[in-house]
């Protein structure tokens, strides 16, 4: 068959020959595969900065993706095998059937995005209808799942923040974001923007993909100040740090309002969220992208042109897909 092969770290993957994967037990089945996305979770382990780096060499990369059961059936899958690849194998406990009116490039793009924005909204966020909710790097492709499932779930207003102008445009315009700000403006005139919102309809929830100096900006605008500070609970949740590890946090912002930051992650996350995630949450919004309810920008390039696809500009919010 032919696949995306990771030869060494640091590399980007060849579109070479590699042997049919053979399933190992019963409960593997082998997939033809139709369709898989290039994330950040692939490249990481690719280059070895993720803590679960590529450890053998030739192999294929690619975590998850859409393809065709023996029987016919098209489904999603986290693979046992590399899935950048005409083939792969899957365990059959953890397939999740792919509903009619969904393309497959559509199908592979979503799952990882609604990984990182649903689980923050639902488990970590205790999202629940009327909340406010402002997500701070809501260009990404994340970001933006994460706009149209806050309103998906109720929220009364989304706030979207971000640096890319055309992708803030179209989060208020298509994807549901009631305001954007945008984080390329100054400190100070981005703060006073955001305490007026936060006056006007106090914030309960913040998602947060960037973290670094922008979370600054927000703590500053939601902190409270003078002695008759109304009591109002913020949840801050943090899913990733594109813009640095670490920023700076004082005390009197902590003790001036009734924020709470926690994170969203592997080790931050309860069991049942990710035993959930099969069983309903990605066949729920499988369904809804399918009807017309949530959409995902991605762009489609042949396996053949893997090592360019992965090499190369993609636009931003944009996520790339290989089909096989």
């Amino acid at each position: 068959m032919k696949a995306a092969v990771l030869h060494q770290l640091g590399q980007a993957p060849k579109y070479e020959d590699f042997p049919d994967p053979v399933p190992q037990n019963d409960n593997q089945v082998v997939i033809t595969m139709k369709a898989a996305s290039i994330k950040n979770l692939d490249k990481g382990r690719a280059s070895g900065a993720h803590y679960a780096p590529h450890s053998k060499f030739p192999d294929v990369v690619g975590v998850d993706g859409v393809g065709v059961l023996p029987n016919g059936k098209r489904v999603y899958a986290m693979g046992v095998t590399g899935m950048l690849a005409e083939k792969a194998l899957a365990d059959k406990s953890r397939l999740v059937p792919v509903p009619d009116g969904i393309d497959d490039v559509t199908a592979a793009a979503l799952p990882n995005a609604i990984l990182g924005a649903a689980l923050a909204l639902k488990y970590r966020a205790a999202m629940s209808p009327g909340k406010v909710v402002l997500v701070n790097g809501a260009t990404g492709v994340t970001g933006k799942i994460a706009v149209q499932l806050a309103k998906h779930y109720g929220a009364s207003r989304v706030i979207a923040t971000g640096r890319n102008a055309a992708s803030l445009q179209q989060l208020t315009t298509k994807l549901g974001a009631d305001e954007a700000l945008t984080l390329s403006q100054d400190q100070a005139t981005f703060v006073s923007a955001l305490k007026e919102i936060h006056a006007k309809t106090p914030i309960d929830i913040v998602i947060d993909y960037i973290w670094g100096t922008s979370v600054e900006w927000i703590l500053h605008a939601l902190k409270g100040s003078g002695l008759n500070i109304k009591y109002h609970p913020i949840r801050i949740v943090t899913v990733g740090n594109m813009s640095g590890d670490n920023m700076t946090l004082g005390s009197a912002q902590l003790r001036s309002s009734a924020i709470e930051i926690v994170g969203s992650g592997f080790g931050s996350l309860p069991p049942e969220a990710f035993a959930n995630m099969n069983t309903d949450i990605i066949p729920e919004l499988m369904k809804l992208a399918a009807a017309g309810g949530l959409y995902i920008d991605t762009h489609a390039v042949p396996l053949k042109d893997v090592e360019q696809a992965w090499q190369g500009h993609v636009d931003p919010g944009t996520r790339t897909v290989v089909t096989m």
